[in-house]
Protein backbone atom coordinates (compact mmCIF):
# COMPACT_ATOMS: atom_id res chain seq x y z
CA UNK A 1 0.00 0.00 0.00
CA UNK A 2 1.52 3.45 -0.61
CA UNK A 3 0.29 5.35 1.57
CA UNK A 4 -0.10 3.56 5.24
CA UNK A 5 -3.47 3.79 6.42
CA UNK A 6 -4.48 5.32 9.60
CA UNK A 7 -6.50 3.73 12.32
CA UNK A 8 -8.93 5.25 14.40
CA UNK A 9 -12.18 4.64 16.13
CA UNK A 10 -15.26 6.30 14.50
CA UNK A 11 -16.75 10.15 15.37
CA UNK A 12 -19.67 11.66 14.88
CA UNK A 13 -18.60 13.18 11.85
CA UNK A 14 -18.01 9.61 9.95
CA UNK A 15 -21.49 8.86 10.71
CA UNK A 16 -22.65 8.83 6.74
CA UNK A 17 -19.46 7.56 5.37
CA UNK A 18 -20.81 4.34 7.71
CA UNK A 19 -24.30 4.27 6.58
CA UNK A 20 -23.34 4.13 2.79
CA UNK A 21 -20.60 1.94 3.71
CA UNK A 22 -22.88 -0.68 5.11
CA UNK A 23 -25.40 0.11 2.64
CA UNK A 24 -22.93 -0.62 -0.26
CA UNK A 25 -22.01 -3.46 1.71
CA UNK A 26 -25.74 -5.02 1.95
CA UNK A 27 -25.84 -4.93 -2.11
CA UNK A 28 -22.50 -6.05 -2.82
CA UNK A 29 -22.57 -9.27 -0.07
CA UNK A 30 -26.25 -9.73 -0.02
CA UNK A 31 -28.32 -8.32 -2.66
CA UNK A 32 -29.95 -6.74 -0.27
CA UNK A 33 -31.18 -2.59 -0.07
CA UNK A 34 -31.17 -1.53 3.53
CA UNK A 35 -33.31 1.13 4.17
CA UNK A 36 -31.02 4.22 5.25
CA UNK A 37 -32.98 5.77 8.25
CA UNK A 38 -32.69 2.53 10.07
CA UNK A 39 -29.34 2.22 9.21
CA UNK A 40 -28.10 5.41 10.37
CA UNK A 41 -29.76 5.08 13.80
CA UNK A 42 -28.33 1.42 13.91
CA UNK A 43 -24.64 2.91 13.58
CA UNK A 44 -25.71 6.43 15.84
CA UNK A 45 -27.03 3.87 18.52
CA UNK A 46 -23.31 2.15 18.60
CA UNK A 47 -21.34 5.57 18.78
CA UNK A 48 -23.19 6.71 21.35
CA UNK A 49 -22.95 3.82 23.61
CA UNK A 50 -19.63 1.66 23.98
CA UNK A 51 -21.11 -1.21 25.56
CA UNK A 52 -22.67 -1.74 21.76
CA UNK A 53 -19.40 -1.61 20.47
CA UNK A 54 -17.08 0.40 18.48
CA UNK A 55 -16.51 1.45 14.37
CA UNK A 56 -12.87 1.13 13.79
CA UNK A 57 -11.73 3.50 10.20
CA UNK A 58 -8.97 3.04 8.24
CA UNK A 59 -8.24 6.46 6.39
CA UNK A 60 -5.43 7.09 3.58
CA UNK A 61 -5.23 10.74 2.47
CA UNK A 62 -7.54 11.41 4.63
CA UNK A 63 -10.16 10.05 3.19
CA UNK A 64 -11.87 6.48 4.93
CA UNK A 65 -11.30 3.72 2.69
CA UNK A 66 -12.62 0.94 4.87
CA UNK A 67 -14.10 0.19 8.17
CA UNK A 68 -15.08 -2.38 10.78
CA UNK A 69 -17.55 -2.79 13.57
CA UNK A 70 -17.11 -4.77 16.57
CA UNK A 71 -19.27 -5.88 18.44
CA UNK A 72 -18.32 -7.40 22.14
CA UNK A 73 -20.18 -11.16 23.28
CA UNK A 74 -19.60 -11.67 26.97
CA UNK A 75 -19.06 -15.67 27.27
CA UNK A 76 -19.91 -17.21 30.75
CA UNK A 77 -18.06 -20.18 29.64
CA UNK A 78 -14.76 -18.53 29.41
CA UNK A 79 -15.59 -15.72 31.89
CA UNK A 80 -14.25 -12.78 29.13
CA UNK A 81 -15.84 -11.38 26.33
CA UNK A 82 -15.66 -12.29 22.52
CA UNK A 83 -15.10 -9.80 19.91
CA UNK A 84 -17.29 -10.00 16.91
CA UNK A 85 -16.31 -8.27 13.48
CA UNK A 86 -19.24 -6.80 11.44
CA UNK A 87 -20.19 -4.94 9.04
CA UNK A 88 -16.57 -5.03 7.37
CA UNK A 89 -16.25 -2.14 4.25
CA UNK A 90 -13.24 -1.37 2.09
CA UNK A 91 -14.28 0.76 -0.54
CA UNK A 92 -13.94 -0.68 -3.98
CA UNK A 93 -10.85 1.50 -5.06
CA UNK A 94 -8.84 0.53 -2.27
CA UNK A 95 -9.44 -2.95 -2.44
CA UNK A 96 -7.13 -5.86 -2.77
CA UNK A 97 -4.36 -3.37 -0.73
CA UNK A 98 -4.42 -5.62 2.55
CA UNK A 99 -6.67 -2.60 4.28
CA UNK A 100 -8.88 -5.32 6.24
CA UNK A 101 -5.28 -7.38 7.19
CA UNK A 102 -4.18 -3.86 8.36
CA UNK A 103 -8.05 -3.26 10.36
CA UNK A 104 -7.75 -6.54 11.93
CA UNK A 105 -4.30 -6.42 12.90
CA UNK A 106 -5.26 -3.48 15.05
CA UNK A 107 -8.72 -5.34 16.73
CA UNK A 108 -6.17 -8.40 17.43
CA UNK A 109 -3.47 -5.81 18.93
CA UNK A 110 -6.50 -3.96 21.03
CA UNK A 111 -8.17 -6.89 21.85
CA UNK A 112 -4.96 -8.51 23.38
CA UNK A 113 -3.78 -5.55 24.93
CA UNK A 114 -6.93 -5.54 27.31
CA UNK A 115 -6.66 -8.69 28.49
CA UNK A 116 -9.68 -10.19 29.09
CA UNK A 117 -10.96 -11.12 25.28
CA UNK A 118 -10.67 -14.80 24.62
CA UNK A 119 -11.31 -14.41 20.96
CA UNK A 120 -12.23 -12.64 17.92
CA UNK A 121 -15.32 -14.08 15.76
CA UNK A 122 -16.74 -12.89 12.46
CA UNK A 123 -19.52 -14.76 10.21
CA UNK A 124 -19.35 -14.94 6.33
CA UNK A 125 -21.18 -15.94 3.60
CA UNK A 126 -20.92 -19.76 2.85
CA UNK A 127 -21.03 -18.17 -0.58
CA UNK A 128 -17.63 -15.97 -0.22
CA UNK A 129 -14.88 -17.45 -0.61
CA UNK A 130 -12.86 -14.54 -1.81
CA UNK A 131 -13.34 -13.77 1.81
CA UNK A 132 -12.95 -17.04 3.70
CA UNK A 133 -9.27 -17.35 1.97
CA UNK A 134 -8.93 -14.28 3.22
CA UNK A 135 -9.82 -15.03 6.50
CA UNK A 136 -7.71 -18.32 6.66
CA UNK A 137 -4.63 -16.32 5.44
CA UNK A 138 -4.69 -13.71 9.12
CA UNK A 139 -4.91 -17.07 11.26
CA UNK A 140 -8.60 -17.38 11.78
CA UNK A 141 -10.04 -21.07 11.81
CA UNK A 142 -13.58 -22.44 10.71
CA UNK A 143 -15.32 -23.06 13.93
CA UNK A 144 -17.61 -26.01 15.07
CA UNK A 145 -20.42 -23.77 15.15
CA UNK A 146 -23.70 -23.04 12.34
CA UNK A 147 -25.28 -20.06 12.78
CA UNK A 148 -28.89 -20.40 12.90
CA UNK A 149 -31.42 -17.49 12.85
CA UNK A 150 -35.23 -16.42 13.22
Amino acid sequence: MPTAPVLRRAKAADLETIVQFNLSMARETEDIILDAQTVRRGATAVMNDPRRGFYLLAEIGGRVAGQLMVTPEWSDWRNQWFWWIQSVYVAPEFRRRGLFATLFGEVHKLAAGRGDVAGIRLYVDKENTAAQKTYISLGMQESNYRMYER
